[in-house]
């Protein structure tokens, strides 16, 4: 048998200490997390870097930008932001930023309430033809948009909406969007049915449920739907391109265009610039709802 009476002990926890073979596999434990944060915090920074670049080269002069491939300007300068600002038409960049927002704002709206009543519907009612129709939804997952292009063009034409923005966001008032359908759908099944059943039996009809139940517990999927519209809208530079074609209503994505001009020389740091900042809404939308995000696709990819 083995005294152990001389072993030392801690004191505050009455504990024996680690053993040899502890603390070695606990500095090997030790080495591997090192070498793991390594490796990703070195390829974060190799995947960032462009984006890390075009911020420095915004603040370069146009000449510098080609001259040396460092992050920081030698000479640092907010001309391309005043400039790019400006552009080159009757108005500045901040009106091309109001015109996003005209498509931005009701395409996300129209797509959340239509994808959840939508989705409510699939995942919560049994009626004739649902296996049919919830078929043919996720077949339109697999159908290419340059397919329905020309059909949709014909259509907005006869309408009368071609330069208009009500091509860019009405038809995501009704549901259009089958991938957002089906993530709500995930993201229903995973919720438990008792509270919507007491609702019920307290006089609450369909829509009370809804809203004051169901909706409540889907804010992580909501916002994960709004912010996907939001980001994918902002750089969304077909379908502007097909439909507007008056330079007064030209979202960013087309006013990125203007500043590149074939017959003369580009001023790269004004169109950084106005890159820079055409993407700054978006990367801000997402890191403060990022929790969110996370929550809504993890909850509707896992449990189902």
């Amino acid at each position: 048998m083995v005294d152990i009476s001389n072993i030392p002990s801690y004191p505050e926890t009455g504990r024996t200490p680690p053993t040899e073979m502890e603390l070695k596999l606990k500095r090997q434990e030790r080495r591997g997390a090192i070498i793991r944060y390594t490796i990703l915090t070195v390829m974060g920074l190799i995947m960032l870097y462009p984006l890390i670049w075009m911020v420095g080269a915004s603040f370069k002069t146009n000449a510098e930008i080609f001259s040396s491939p460092w992050f920081f300007p030698k000479e640092p300068t907010v001309q391309g932001y005043i400039d790019g600002w400006k552009t080159s038409t009757p108005y500045t960049f901040g009106h091309f930023f109001l015109n996003s927002l005209y498509i931005v704002i009701p395409k996300m709206i129209g797509t959340a309430i239509s994808s959840v009543i939508v989705a409510y519907g699939f995942a919560r009612f049994e009626f004739p033809g649902k296996k049919i129709l919830f078929g043919i939804l996720i077949a339109t997952l697999l159908l290419p948009d340059v397919v329905t292009r020309i059909p949709q063009y014909l259509l907005f034409r006869e309408l009368g909406w071609l330069d208009t923005y009500l091509p860019l966001f009405v038809p995501q008032w009704f549901a259009m969007e089958a991938f957002f359908v089906f993530m709500l759908i995930q993201f229903m099944r995973s919720i438990p049915r008792d509270m919507e059943e007491a609702a019920r039996v307290d006089g609450a009809n369909t829509l009370q449920v809804l809203w004051y139940i169901v909706v409540p517990m889907m804010r992580p999927a909501i916002i994960s739907v709004c912010l996907f519209v939001f980001m994918w809208t902002m750089n969304d530079f077909l379908g502007p391109l097909i439909y507007i074609s008056s330079v007064e209503n030209y979202p960013v994505s087309l006013a990125l265009k203007l500043s590149i001009d074939a017959t003369e020389a580009f001023a790269w740091n004004q169109i950084l610039a106005m890159t820079v900042l055409a993407l700054t809404p978006s990367l801000v939308v997402f890191f403060i709802a990022q929790k969110y995000f996370i929550d809504g696709i993890s909850t509707g990819g896992v449990k189902g």
